[in-house]
């Protein structure tokens, strides 16, 4: 079976993205997840004067750890006006300076939700931009708009959302 990495680009403690994450990650075909949460790898912002005074933070290299020892990643991302959350871009500052190629070409599922009708497409076009210059692979992407009305555990109220989403977790398995 083919291990999973599955996260959100989040730090909060009642991640939306996160729930979409593992929710989208359960509906994979004979994997083993690994279901992660950016609050256990906490680490100092990143700052040049730092690193050269104190070194690479082990979460950082733990971090990298679990992203190379995977086979695929499902990552949903939160957006803070209009981008990446501190967090998330904090993690991928430290751990690209590890590796500047830190999603080592793993095969990516790239979500995105958020309360309103956008559903973080900001930040989704922001990473998949950025993320093929850092050792990217995204193989399949989707976001979801208005996550409190389209999403339940059962599936998506919307019908065209739900077979766009279908196709996005399509892809990606065959890609693994």
């Amino acid at each position: 079976m083919k291990k999973i990495l599955v996260f959100a680009g989040s730090n909060s403690l009642n991640s939306i993205n996160k729930k979409f994450a593992v929710f989208t990650a359960g509906k994979l075909n004979d994997v083993t997840l690994e279901i992660v949460d950016l609050n256990n790898f906490q680490l100092p912002i990143f700052g040049i004067d730092l690193e050269l005074s104190q070194g690479i933070p082990n979460n950082a290299m733990l971090f990298l750890e679990k992203i190379k020892l995977s086979e695929g990643i499902v990552l949903s991302l939160a957006e803070h006006n209009g981008s990446y959350t501190s967090v998330f871009k904090n993690l991928m500052d430290w751990i690209s300076r590890i590796d500047g190629k830190l999603w080592s070409n793993i095969p990516m599922l790239l979500l995105a939700t958020s309360p309103g009708g956008r559903g973080g497409s900001s930040v989704l076009n922001a990473a998949k931009d950025r993320f093929q210059y850092m050792g990217g692979n995204v193989v399949a992407d989707f976001s979801l708009p208005f996550f409190e009305e389209n999403f339940s555990k059962l599936g998506f109220k919307d019908e065209e959302l739900s077979l766009q989403f279908q196709e996005a977790i399509h892809t990606f398995n065959s890609m693994l």
